[in-house]
């Protein structure tokens, strides 16, 4: 039974990287629950503290992920339809492979915003990076939570 919590937690794991780039899947909390069925082997002795401490992370960076692009976004004065179309960039790019996931919200939030306003292109293209760099902000909090979750099991078995 050991073994088998261990494998199911290393894949859950391992969904927790995939999640943190794939939008559809929720990479922080794959990953701690994760950690979470690693908690009930034998194998891991990290305490009850850890677990807490971790799953308040997992949940301030979902949280933080979903509103950084929002955020950057409005803070380059962008409208409301260069955020949507960050978001169905982000949709629309899953399916064009790595490159889409990256250009997605960009070109999303580029046409979102000359939808809106077509007469200001200098301004769509300034919404459209700050959209840009509040998805790789939040994609990057994500991978460096779920790494340190991967790290924290690594040491459990490895010791």
């Amino acid at each position: 039974m050991d073994i088998g919590f261990l494998i199911i937690a290393a894949v859950l794991l391992i969904l927790g990287i995939i999640g943190c780039i794939v939008p559809m899947l929720p990479g922080p909390p794959l990953g701690w629950a994760g950690l979470l069925l690693a908690y009930f082997s034998s194998w891991t002795e990290y305490g009850i503290k850890t677990l807490i401490i971790t799953g308040i992370i997992a949940v301030v960076v979902t949280v933080l992920d979903t509103f950084l692009p929002a955020l950057m976004t409005k803070k380059t004065n962008g409208s409301k339809a260069a955020s949507r179309g960050a978001t169905v960039g982000i949709i629309v790019g899953l399916f064009m492979g790595p490159f889409g996931v990256i250009l997605g919200p960009f070109c999303g939030a580029l046409l979102g915003e000359l939808i809106h306003n077509s007469e200001d292109f200098s301004k769509a293209i300034k919404v459209a990076w700050g959209s840009f760099l509040g998805f790789l902000f939040g994609t990057g909090l994500k991978l460096i939570t779920v790494i340190c979750f991967i790290w924290i099991f690594v040491l459990q078995i490895v010791k």
